[in-house]
């Protein structure tokens, strides 16, 4: 079976050569039109026909939602293939240009991570957590000048996972064993490929027309713009002259009466209440009986969020990273033992702390990757989502407060470190094994609390699941 999909993989790829070849507008450039296909598309038309048509077979083998991932993973790649064609024979359009060019591979990147979310309940989940968590890498190609190098940081990123795989199914069924191999060998491979064509970032050809990434001919012309916004009302001028005004000072002058504003008011007889007469209910048509129910009101549109500058530098003793995002391979070096670290508002990045230092801090930060050598003091974790932290010489406190989703990563030497939490859920600390692997152990995030005569005794409940 795993031969025939590979066949049929191939059979595509020779496909997709033909139609470059025949191709001889819309953008194709002169390579294409001439039936020239570019040696860095051949290079990695040989990903797709290896490991890439490897990881689909075997993903077909396992089934279910594995099966499905695979396929859009599939079309994520074929995507990519059709953005290196135009790049290989077109010259590097603007910004906005290239935005669009790009806007398919990030669609499918986006359809792969969604399945995941969609699919918490599958028992293969950390297949697709391993796959959702480093298919951003094929956003390479929009990554200068190193984007080798954040390739091997997504590698990473689903390294978690896919040693749960591995730990799952080493005993149980090899088939999953070869798939993790597979899927790995996919990104390693691309980084080879990216090492030899693509060093500082997607080359595209140096002659021929600029690329497009125009809508295709005969479609509908983009909307106009909307006009522009109302003036705003005056409220000192209304449509009936001097009306306005006299309206105002009417009714200040009925507020004026003070208690005698009552006296105007129409006594209602108790046939025509609601609450003594329930005839009047059955009858059609609205009820006055109360207050309309409670509708938010429009508000103005939000303006958008400002985006303060990311910063990486040393303030006197301590080292601040700050509004990082998306930024992996972030290393601080040349470190002292008085120095400190205060990570602030980092996303979706990875930062490495060499030497000996003595505290580090993750304040407002959402999947962040922290390594560190050693610390004398303590690594505090507060109001974060979704870290993880990885010792690999020694620490003696590690503190969590207020922090959704935290996974610690102990070295052999670091095994007698105090973990304090408070206020915190879904934390697991990690334990080394004799034969490198790690073991996952959760923390407690139920007790119990019961009167013993004296004092209150508290005790760790067991976890569910």
């Amino acid at each position: 079976m795993a031969e025939l999909v590979g066949l049929v993989q191939r059979l595509e790829v020779a496909v997709g050569r033909l139609e470059a070849m025949s191709s001889s507008g819309g953008g194709g450039g002169p390579a294409a039109a001439s039936g020239v296909v570019s040696v860095y598309v051949e290079a990695y038309d040989k990903l797709l026909s290896g490991p890439v048509a490897q990881y689909t077979a075997l993903s077909q083998k396992i089934g279910g939602d594995v099966q499905k991932h695979a396929e859009l993973m599939k079309q994520a790649f074929t995507c990519q293939r059709q953005l290196l064609v135009t790049a290989s024979s077109s010259q590097k359009p603007s910004d906005s240009v290239l935005t669009s060019l790009l806007a398919p591979v990030s669609k499918v990147i986006q359809e792969v991570q969604a399945f995941r979310e969609k699919n918490r309940s599958s028992p293969l989940f950390n297949h697709l957590s391993a796959v959702s968590e480093s298919v951003p890498a094929l956003g390479w190609v929009a990554m200068a000048p190193k984007p080798g190098p954040y390739v091997k940081d997504m590698q990473d990123a689903a390294m978690f996972y896919t040693n749960r795989v591995l730990k799952d199914y080493k005993e149980k069924d090899k088939m999953h064993v070869e798939w993790v191999n597979a899927y790995v060998s996919i990104w390693t491979e691309l980084q080879a490929y990216i090492k030899q064509h693509h060093t500082t970032g997607l080359s595209w050809s140096k002659t021929g027309p600029v690329a497009s990434g125009g809508a295709p001919s005969g479609g509908a012309p983009a909307p106009p713009p909307p006009g522009p916004p109302p003036p705003p009302m005056d409220l000192d001028k209304s449509s009936g002259g001097d009306s306005g005004a006299t309206s105002r000072n009417a009714l200040f002058a009925s507020l004026n009466k003070g208690a005698d504003i009552t006296k105007g008011l129409k006594h209602v007889p108790d046939d025509q209440k609601t609450h003594k007469n329930p005839t009047l209910k059955a009858q059609g048509g609205p009820l006055l009986s109360g207050p309309k129910p409670f509708a938010a009101r429009p508000t103005a549109a939000a303006s958008p969020a400002r985006t303060l500058p990311p910063v990486l530098e040393l303030d006197g003793k301590k080292w601040k990273v700050e509004n990082q995002e998306g930024a992996h391979g972030l290393v601080i070096s040349d470190t002292e033992l008085k120095q400190v670290v205060y990570a602030f508002k980092c996303n979706n990045s990875t930062v490495q702390v060499k030497g000996k230092i003595n505290s580090i801090t993750l304040d407002n930060c959402k999947k962040l990757g922290l390594v560190f050598d050693d610390v004398v003091g303590i690594v505090e974790v507060i109001n974060c989502k979704d870290v993880k932290v990885q010792v690999m010489g020694k620490v003696p406190t590690i503190s969590i407060n207020k922090t959704d989703g935290c996974h610690v990563y102990l070295s052999k030497d670091s095994l007698s470190c105090e973990i304090v939490s408070a206020k915190s859920s879904e934390m697991n600390v990690l334990v080394p094994n004799k034969d490198g692997e790690y073991t996952e152990i959760p923390v407690p995030e139920q007790f119990k609390t019961v009167w013993d005569g004296s004092k209150l005794v508290t005790t760790a409940t067991e976890i569910a699941g």
